[in-house]
């Protein structure tokens, strides 16, 4: 076999000379996925992490292919030939949305030209659509022309800026930091746990409330805890509700919230990472009735707006409060008294270089219009309430709550099945499930109690696809129970 001929080593990068190396193996590997998507039958592989980490422990990487084929084909068999498929029906896991083709559209541009967002010389045209998209999703948020924000890689780093610009106000304020104490539900996201540790707040500094019988914060709940911080000298920081939880997609009721927030001095954040996609909802957006009273606000784009990861944003009620972040530095953004220099986004950022991720939603917007993704979200959430509806028309599965998003967590449990056995059983289930390869389900604990959890964010899907899963999810356990009987 003849040892490929290596190339001039500057062939490689993106320049002009080099546009038709970079169109024809850009068309390879564009031919090589739609390749690899026919021959899709299903999420996943069921892989397990062994036999994924030999092949790529073997290569290597001193000794390159000097082959875009070669490479492909490596690839594969390292990655793709066992990819965790989002856009399959039968995916219902975690909160990973198939992506819209106008984004990825956006991703060539967005690798290609590789702009970076910190600064405006670096960015030009892409500083200003990125503004545009805040200064939009603020309007649909209901904030006023005071808004600002920025886009981050997530919603944890999104969380995580919210709650130190919340931290730096209460200390403007005359707190101490000894006496700051943020305030979520059980059931708010661990996210919040995580920034009260990297801010210096330390994990006593959360304090958490209990949930409804929907999941939803208690605001009885809420104001007691309001009230005991206050009379043991402390000060609360911030109350973080939550719109659209992990597992029941539970939207906390925002206005009562808002109100107790605000009575006691505290920032609101509303965590929307995962229920922001309501803000395109031509029929549900009043689901989220009182996020406009919130100081903050994360909306992750990469999960009810079918993006790409990652695209994120933190918007703010008022903009002043990102000088919170503001760190000035001669060589990249020196300080400008007058305002009268570049408009540069690292001012608001924790990130320094960051890719121009806003493309993607702009594409989406400019291409499909907010309807169509608006359209989805409600395509999820309504297949989520059929799938409930007929789960509870079963009697070999149990529902733990009625879905209110896109979620539905639910256990094997057929008639005379204890409530250990059924939390036993639930992982078990799962595991074997995701071997198969043909489905795959998320877990989660209920009352220190195992379930199985389908997270809906594929507009496709049907109830028929859904309850497929569940037909599974209920032969597996069958299959388990007769074999433990014949041992």
């Amino acid at each position: 076999m003849a040892v490929p001929t290596p190339p001039h080593p500057l062939s490689h990068l993106f320049h002009p000379h080099h546009a038709a190396d970079y169109a024809d193996t850009m068309r390879r590997g564009v031919d090589h996925l739609v390749a690899a998507l026919d021959r899709v039958g299903g999420p996943s592989t069921g892989v397990a992490p062994g036999p994924a980490a030999k092949p790529v422990a073997d290569v290597d990487l001193d000794r390159p292919l000097l082959d875009v084929d070669a490479a492909l084909e490596e690839m594969s068999r390292l990655y793709l030939d066992d990819a965790v498929w989002f856009h399959e029906p039968t995916y219902a896991a975690h909160l990973n949305c198939p992506v819209v083709i106008p984004a990825l559209l956006a991703e060539v541009f967005v690798s290609g030209v590789n702009s970076s967002l910190d600064t405006f010389d670096q960015s030009v045209g892409g500083t200003f659509i990125e503004r545009r998209l805040v200064e939009w999703t603020a309007a649909r948020i209901g904030f006023g022309p005071a808004a600002d924000g920025v886009f981050t890689s997530g919603g944890t780093q999104s969380n995580l800026q919210a709650l130190l610009l919340a931290r730096d106000q209460a200390l403007a304020t005359g707190a101490r930091p000894e006496d700051l104490r943020v305030v979520a539900s059980t059931d708010g996201h661990f996210s919040v746990q995580k920034a009260a540790r990297l801010l210096g707040l330390g994990d006593a500094a959360v304090r958490t409330v209990a949930v409804d019988a929907r999941r939803r914060m208690d605001p009885t709940a809420l104001s007691d805890a309001l009230a005991t911080i206050a009379a043991d000298g402390h000060h609360a920081m911030a109350v973080v509700a939550t719109a659209g939880t992990t597992d029941f997609g539970a939207i906390d009721p925002l206005e009562d919230v808002a109100r107790l927030a605000h009575a006691h001095g505290a920032w609101l954040h509303v965590d929307a990472a995962y229920g922001g996609g309501l803000l395109a909802s031509t029929t549900r957006r009043g689901w989220l009735a009182g996020i406009e009273r919130a100081d903050s606000v994360t909306v992750d784009y990469h999960k009810t707006w079918f993006q790409p990861v990652s695209s994120s944003a933190l918007l703010v009620a008022d903009g002043a409060h990102l000088g919170h972040v503001t760190w000035h530095a001669d060589y990249l953004n020196p300080h400008d008294p007058t305002g009268a220099g570049h408009p540069n986004q690292v001012d608001k950022s924790l990130q320094t270089t960051r890719r121009f991720d806003a493309l993607k939603l702009w594409m989406t917007l400019r291409i499909m219009g907010p309807d169509t993704i608006g359209g989805y979200v409600d395509d999820v959430v309504d297949l989520a309430t059929e799938v409930g509806a007929a789960l509870l028309r079963r009697d070999d599965v149990e529902l733990a709550a009625d879905p209110q998003l896109s979620t539905v967590v639910f256990r094997y449990r057929p008639p005379g099945l204890s409530v250990e056995e059924a939390h036993r059983l639930a992982p078990l289930i799962r595991s074997a499930l995701h071997a198969r390869g043909a489905a795959m389900v998320a877990g989660t604990k209920v009352a220190g109690r195992s379930w199985l959890k389908l997270t809906l964010l594929n507009p496709m899907a049907t109830a028929a696809d859904i309850l497929g899963i569940v037909d599974e999810v209920v032969a597996i356990g069958d299959e388990l129970l007769a074999a433990e009987d014949v041992a």
